[in-house]
């Protein structure tokens, strides 16, 4: 298994390391109901090192993504992040992604790509000869850098704290190079949780004095270290989809009800017209949310019934901590995905009734 260069800091703080696509990953530090109210009320601190990172160089770099991403590129603004899809011929999800246009303090242009971990070879491998034949240079600086989320409602002011960028200032997925702690820095406002907050991307070799800058301070204000297991139970709530269990490359883009990322106007892209006529079937599959009744949670696999008919399946499932409730996300067919409708799940043999109820489950305070 490959390990992030905060590998040592996990340890040092506590954390239960676990597989996860490919990486060895803290699943906790001390409980994940404990590290999601953290989180909610005040600061989790999440190593996301495992994503992968490209960097672009050479021409047209935004026309080349362009004709790669659902959702458009071209124009994008300095200091600007626009969260994608990536799709193949037949417009199904390769994985989703974040492009980023930075700007350099010389005035040039930086170009970065964040990729989910398990696809990273993948999403490289696919882009590569694409970018080859186009004269752009792909460089995969996945393990030349570490990447810190910081989440909560008191990150962003935490990390102006710290450094020369206040993320409060940026416009929500938006993005600045400046300093952390006295390291060079990306810092960027997009998130996970549901709450605000930002992540840090500084070299490899200076990431556990970033993380423990940002642990010590965020210690003081009852924050802390924080697993995939909270990041998970966070990112449920907030109805954000996870590669793998809502998106894969057997589920459409049109069947996510992502329309700000999907652009189909006046462009072209790979798998646009899949897309097209997939959004032309009204018995595509469509995600959906459900609320349990009783704490069993639901777990990906279950069955989505209706008078005893299989009618979908769930994707993700939990015991959400913020709201005491036992909530998942499917696919459910047309007929039977308005919220309020009456169902049940399937879960290992016993049936729990559910109600369909529209996404998110949670969203924070503005």
């Amino acid at each position: 298994m490959l390990r992030t260069a905060l590998y040592d800091w996990h340890v040092a703080n506590g954390g239960r390391m676990v597989e996860f696509g490919g990486w060895e990953m803290p699943v906790q530090y001390t409980s994940i109901m404990e590290e999601h109210h953290a989180t909610r009320k005040a600061i989790g601190i999440f190593d996301v090192s495992h994503m992968g990172r490209f960097y672009f160089s050479g021409p047209n770099i935004e026309a080349f993504m362009d004709g790669l991403t659902t959702r458009r590129v071209v124009g994008i603004e300095p200091g600007r992040i626009r969260y994608s899809l990536m799709t193949n011929d037949s417009g199904c999800i390769l994985d989703d992604v974040l492009f980023y246009r930075l700007e350099n303090s010389d005035g040039s242009t930086q170009y970065m790509l964040v990729v989910n971990a398990g696809n990273r070879e993948k999403i490289y491998n696919w882009l590569r000869p694409r970018a080859s034949a186009a004269g752009i240079q792909l460089d995969d600086r996945t393990m030349q850098t570490v990447m810190i989320a910081v989440q909560g409602p008191l990150a962003c002011g935490l990390i102006a704290g710290l450094g020369s960028v206040n993320p409060a200032e940026l416009k929500n997925y938006g993005g600045a190079i400046g300093s952390v702690a006295g390291v060079q820095a990306i810092v960027s406002r997009t998130g996970y949780t549901g709450e605000d907050g930002c992540e840090l991307i500084v070299a490899a070799d200076r990431g556990r004095a970033v993380a423990d800058a940002v642990l010590q301070a965020a210690r003081k204000l009852g924050g802390c270290p924080a697993g995939l297991g909270a990041r998970d139970t966070l990112r449920l709530e907030a109805a954000m989809p996870l590669y793998g269990h809502e998106l894969s490359e057997t589920i459409n883009a049109a069947q996510m009800d992502l329309g700000f990322a999907i652009n189909l106007k006046d462009r072209e892209f790979v798998g646009r017209s899949a897309i097209v006529a997939a959004k032309k079937n009204s018995q595509l599959p469509v995600r959906i949310g459900l609320v349990l009744e009783g704490k069993r949670p639901a777990r990906e696999h279950c069955d989505i019934l209706v008078g005893g008919q299989k009618v979908g399946v769930v994707t993700s499932g939990t015991f959400s901590p913020t709201l005491e409730r036992s909530i998942a996300m499917g696919y459910l067919a047309p007929a039977h995905a308005a919220p309020g409708t009456q169902v049940e799940i399937d879960i290992r043999g016993k049936t729990t009734s559910a109600e369909v109820v529209a996404l998110p489950f949670y969203s924070r305070q503005q």
